[in-house]
């Protein structure tokens, strides 16, 4: 092994990926290298710091993976290095262990995005700060509740248990405005549990409802009586 082989050794000494013939060789080159030994000792502060972020259990197939890319992204010989050497050199390695790793980036890394901008439209009526709910019992047929925020412009209706429209038909769900007028809402799908968001602004309407309407026509106003009605001035 030459003189520049033996330095491109660092990385995999550092992470224990060399055979028991490199170790032997590697380690008498470190008791006279001094810039090996500082970027070993810097490379095995950077993966222990890894590996104290993990938060779950990597697969068996991630030693491997690592181990298999190591070859591409060993560094290069030391040279006359200027004394902020050591400063960026570690970055530069934990940067490419990041990229060889690929799936133990998303177990490992400590800096993973939090979940705010991430809710869904309903999650983020249902925790908004000024999320008002109103239950209705159905008997038999179910039970459904409706979450208002006024601040996010929408309501929520879940159902739990809730028997299906009857052949042919379909629940179709309403706003009513602040003038009386029922709104369009949308339709509920045929579930028995269920999550929808109201189509429209829900942050002016004094109530929601739900109706059987003939499948498959135009709702612009409620045909049959209605089902469920969820008088947001009852709210909690």
């Amino acid at each position: 092994m030459s003189d520049s082989d033996i330095h491109k050794l660092t990385g995999a000494y550092a992470l224990d990926a060399v055979d028991d013939i490199e170790r032997a060789a590697f380690e008498r080159h470190l008791v006279e290298c001094e810039d090996c030994r500082s970027e070993v000792s810097s490379l095995r502060e950077t993966t222990a710091m890894l590996a104290e972020s993990a938060i779950v259990m990597p697969p068996p197939s991630l030693r491997d993976s690592v181990l298999s890319g190591i070859s591409q992204v060993r560094p290069l010989p030391p040279i006359v290095a200027p004394p902020r050497r050591a400063a960026w050199f570690p970055v530069l390695v934990a940067a490419a262990l990041v990229a060889v790793l690929g799936v133990g980036a998303a177990l490992w890394q400590p800096w993973a995005p939090s979940d705010e901008g991430s809710l869904t439209a309903a999650e983020q009526v249902i925790q908004a700060s000024d999320a008002q709910r109103v239950e209705v019992d159905l008997g038999e047929a179910g039970r459904a509740a409706v979450v208002r925020s006024k601040s996010v412009g929408k309501a929520v209706i879940t159902t739990e248990d809730m028997a299906p429209a009857p052949a042919g038909q379909e629940f179709v769900l309403w706003l009513e405005s602040a003038e009386g007028q029922m709104l369009p809402a949308g339709e509920m799908p045929d579930e028995p549990n269920a999550t929808v968001v109201l189509e429209g602004d829900a942050a002016t309407a004094t109530a929601a409802g739900i109706t059987v309407e003939p499948e498959g026509e135009p709702h612009v106003e409620p045909t049959l009586p209605i089902v469920a009605v969820f008088d947001f001035s009852q709210a909690t």
